[in-house]
């Protein structure tokens, strides 16, 4: 028992070395490959994905999914407490329809070093890795690898390969109409289909583009969608 519980003790801090490795390598460097990127060609659904950087994204898709997943991004810590706690309490009131509160920073966490799914294990995983993105990526870093291993489509996965079926263009040229409808897909991109135009699709991108006009102008996102910074 002792010989077990040392060795198990050993995978343990070697698994928490290499976690930390990882998080390090993420920072310049794009994840070879994610959990739901590998279950999406397990699953027949392929992947098609073509990496670029912040630069190249242009500035309206960096904008969009701002506007329509997380409006505090450039203020907030990893965590927005209010919608987390006005999510718990609409949950509680509609177990059937459960509204979730993650910001880009917690998606980017789940994305990159987790899975979909999972209960209060992965739940719990998230806040650690979102804390420690947070602690050691940039802002851009963030929402660049978010805009790059986010699923937009059934097989897609980011905005270039997104922009590239839907539209025929670079992320760079996509128009604010376009970039909104790309980010309305964002909640369940197998189900609110771009190409052919869902119906909540079609009923969202246009609040989300009055959402970016609201936030045009604003300081701190002004920053990260029209002058990207020198990464750090």
């Amino acid at each position: 028992m002792k010989k077990a519980w040392s060795i198990f003790k050993k995978v343990l801090l070697w698994l928490f070395i290499l976690q930390f490795v990882y998080i390090f390598f993420c920072k310049w460097i794009n994840p070879p490959i994610t959990i739901t990127q590998s279950v999406s060609l397990i699953t027949g659904n392929g992947l098609t994905r073509d990496y670029i950087s912040f630069d190249e994204m242009g500035p309206n898709i960096k904008l969009a999914v701002m506007a329509s997943e997380d409006q505090l991004f450039p203020d907030h810590d990893g965590f927005d407490i209010k919608a987390i706690k006005k999510a718990m309490k609409y949950n509680a009131k509609h177990p059937a329809k459960a509204r979730g509160a993650s910001t880009i920073s917690q998606q980017v966490a789940k994305n990159v070093f987790l899975w979909q799914h999972g209960g209060y294990f992965r739940k719990g995983m998230e806040v650690y890795f979102t804390f420690m993105i947070e602690k050691v990526w940039s802002k851009e870093r963030i929402l660049e690898t978010y805009l790059n291993i986010a699923e937009m489509g059934k097989g897609i996965f980011g905005v270039q390969a997104a922009a590239r079926a839907y539209f025929n263009k670079d992320a760079r040229n996509l128009t604010r109409a376009e970039a909104a409808m790309i980010a309305a897909c964002l909640p369940n991109p197998k189900v609110y289909t771009v190409k052919p135009l869902s119906r909540y699709v079609a009923n969202r991108y246009d609040n989300i583009m009055q959402q970016m006009n609201n936030l045009s102008g604003d300081e701190d996102i002004d920053a990260l969608v029209k002058e990207p910074k020198e990464k750090k």
